[in-house]
């Protein structure tokens, strides 16, 4: 019962932190975007410096604060989460002031040891390329975010009192909103392979090299099946816009559910995030630094070289996380109507609530990949081949070609998307839903083979 208690307490206090974060970032937006037109006026006009503005303090606290302090802390989340599954303690040896304050003192260590520990370098490196590696392996990951959709636009008046009435501008908790879209996404998490392959074959270790070719050919493989798991959701929505897919999923189409994109595109989500397992190269996807397998790509670096490398991987799960939750998710959309939670609460306060949505959402989704992590065995190198090549990629191609014929069928030629056209796809994820879910059950349930422990023969 304390336990329980002290959980709900837990997660009252973490509510209250997500939305007093939300709160302060569009405080922080706004006074930086109103500042830039005072400070910078007459050169350029009133709107482009706020949206200087507004980009520039979103880049420092979503970017810098947000997800950088999100990847630090799964690095110790991890360690607490898997004490959990196991039924072990975890780090708790030191401590300040007699407590162990849930590990965080192990962050600061790890920072400590990764800035301060001696470089030792291969003599037989290729420079330019070792230098590049750790980069590349961070750089893209690290930029991905800037397009990820944290909170609704609010308009600036509601925040600053001291910009005229008359003067309309959006204040969004995204650094930048783009055509591209979904393709910035594709473009820069292909970049990461680069990293992984001049990492191993710069190094001049045979070990890292043969690390490194693991690496690339996983990241490469499970690109296409990655991509494809998003093209249902391009089709749907008809747009690749990130903050337009959340919009758009508001729309009720099955009674008051609205469009999430798990009810409308759930083979998607399940291709999508297996996926994205491979991607960040996180257990049962982990042959690329398995040390039973073999040694990792990263071999060779220390120091910070190392903690960008190894980082990076946190940070990933942070983005892929925030992408799954913007296509798949809702978004930034509360659990409960935003129509009528707009009648209820003042713009800003209801853009921060929902950016506070937002970030739960993404949390769920982190705890959920650091969870199966410690739960399913590391795959052999050939099972991660074929569960690309022969399941993945096949249903990732079949659910495109249903998607498109059924959008086909309901589209009425508007060029914006409606409910009424969402409907016949929304009903066919509903009913893909059960059935996962009836088999998935069933399986389960299945009783296992009696095992035989007569000895063998000849022994």
């Amino acid at each position: 019962m304390t336990r329980f208690v002290g959980m709900v307490l837990m997660l009252v206090v973490l509510i209250g932190i997500l939305f007093g974060f939300s709160w302060l970032a569009y405080l922080a937006a706004a006074w930086l975007g109103s500042g830039f037109s005072r400070w910078f006026g007459g050169g350029l006009p009133d709107r482009v410096l706020m949206y200087y503005g507004v980009s520039l303090a979103n880049v420092a606290v979503l970017m810098v604060v947000a997800m950088m302090a999100a990847g630090s802390l799964l690095t110790v989340a991890e360690r607490k989460w898997s004490a959990l599954l196991q039924n072990r303690i975890g780090a708790n040896r030191i401590r300040w002031f007699g407590s162990s304050l849930g590990g965080i003192p192990f962050l600061v260590a790890d920072a400590l040891k990764m800035l301060t520990k001696e470089r030792v370098e291969p003599s037989g490196k290729t420079r330019i390329l070792y230098e590049l590696g750790p980069i590349l392996s961070f750089a893209p990951v690290f930029a991905l975010f800037a397009v990820i959709p944290v909170g609704p636009p609010v308009p600036i008046q509601a925040i600053v009192d001291s910009v005229p009435k008359g003067f309309s501008f959006q204040v969004p908790l995204q650094v930048a909103s783009i055509d591209a879209g979904l393709i910035y996404v594709f473009a820069l998490a292909s970049l990461q392979v680069y990293g992984t392959s001049l990492a191993g074959w710069s190094s001049n270790n045979k070990l890292a090299l043969l690390g490194g070719v693991r690496a690339s050919s996983q990241m490469i493989s499970y690109e296409v099946s990655l991509g494809l798991a998003l093209v249902g959701a391009m089709l749907a929505f008809r747009t690749l816009r990130l903050e337009q897919m959340v919009a758009v999923q508001s729309l009720p189409v099955i009674g008051a559910v609205p469009a999430w994109g798990i009810l409308l595109q759930p083979i998607g989500f399940l291709i999508f995030f297996a996926s994205a397992f491979a991607e960040t190269k996180r257990a049962p996807f982990d042959l690329p630094e398995g040390e039973s397998e073999i040694v990792g790509y990263f071999i060779e670096y220390s120091g910070m070289k190392f903690g960008l490398m190894f980082l990076a991987e946190f940070v990933e799960i942070v983005v892929l996380s925030s992408i799954v939750t913007a296509v798949f998710l809702g978004g930034w959309h509360p659990f409960v109507s935003p129509d009528w939670l707009r009648t209820v609460v003042s713009p800003w306060v209801f853009g921060a609530i929902c950016a506070a949505a937002f970030l739960a959402k993404t949390i769920v989704m982190m705890w959920l990949q650091i969870t199966i992590r410690w739960l399913l065995p590391r795959f052999r190198y050939d099972q991660v081949q074929k569960l690309c090549w022969k399941l993945l990629l096949p249903v990732a191609l079949t659910n495109v070609f249903v998607t498109a014929a059924v959008l086909l069928v309901s589209s009425e030629g508007n060029p914006t998307v409606s409910a009424a056209e969402l409907r016949p796809i929304a009903w066919l994820g509903a009913v893909t839903l059960v059935v996962i879910f009836v088999v998935t059950a069933a399986v389960g349930s299945r009783p296992q083979p009696a095992r035989s422990h007569a000895p063998a023969a000849g022994h």
